[in-house]
């Protein structure tokens, strides 16, 4: 299954993941970024706050866009994760101006299969649309039981796994929410074209769970 990631795709995935990563750690953070109010902050703090951006983000962002690549494939298309800088460098600054991020990293780019003049159908794309946002809200039930699991525990170990469990919660519902928007070259749009109570299911469990993370957790 990996030999099917290309070189290229490894380089843009490790790229994006990096560069949200940072986002995320920054309005970890800084909530309010440089433009709100500034406390001061401790290296080591910062150092965790990437650290656990880095495993909820990586975890989450790359099985995302892995999850549209395969769909794709099973269905007989090559699928590619492709960057795009100029969204990259955006999220990073948006997050250290004002605390908010925006992440729309890249796509995974579906090529048809000219050889036998297969073109996606509605279903297809809806499907492939589908995967990346259903991996993200499986993804939340590990990460709650991450918080399940550290939050009677004492001392530093038992933050950490609250920390790392919350923190994945918030950034898979995050993800998930943001594609499930119905709008441009969005998750969202492609299912709703497709099946409209799925969109339904899928953006209200997205939404959902977002509200959840930061309202009951």
């Amino acid at each position: 299954m990996l030999e099917r990631i290309t070189r290229r795709e490894e380089s843009d995935l490790f790229i994006a993941w990096i560069a949200i990563s940072i986002s995320f750690a920054i309005i970890k953070i800084a909530p309010y970024g440089i433009t709100g109010p500034v406390r001061s902050i401790d290296p080591v703090v910062a150092l965790i706050s990437f650290g656990i951006a880095l495993l909820t983000v990586g975890i989450g962002f790359i099985l995302h866009e892995m999850a549209h690549k395969f769909t794709a494939i099973k269905f007989g298309y090559w699928a590619e994760f492709r960057k795009d800088n100029t969204m990259l460098l955006f999220a990073v600054l948006l997050a250290a101006l004002v605390g908010f991020v925006f992440a729309a990293p890249g796509a995974t780019v579906i090529y048809s299969n000219s050889a036998s003049g297969q073109g996606l159908t509605r279903k297809e794309n809806g499907i492939i649309s589908a995967s990346g946002p259903v991996v993200n809200l499986l993804l939340c039930i590990p990460f709650a039981a991450l918080v399940l699991i550290g939050v009677p525990l004492m001392g530093a170990s038992g933050i950490l796994l609250t920390q790392i469990g919350i923190f994945g919660i918030q950034i898979n519902a995050m993800i998930a929410a943001f594609n499930m928007i119905p709008i441009s070259i969005l998750d969202g749009r492609k299912v709703m074209a497709w099946n409209i109570p799925i969109f339904a299911l899928l953006i209200i469990a997205s939404f959902g769970t977002l509200v959840a993370s930061f309202y009951l957790l």
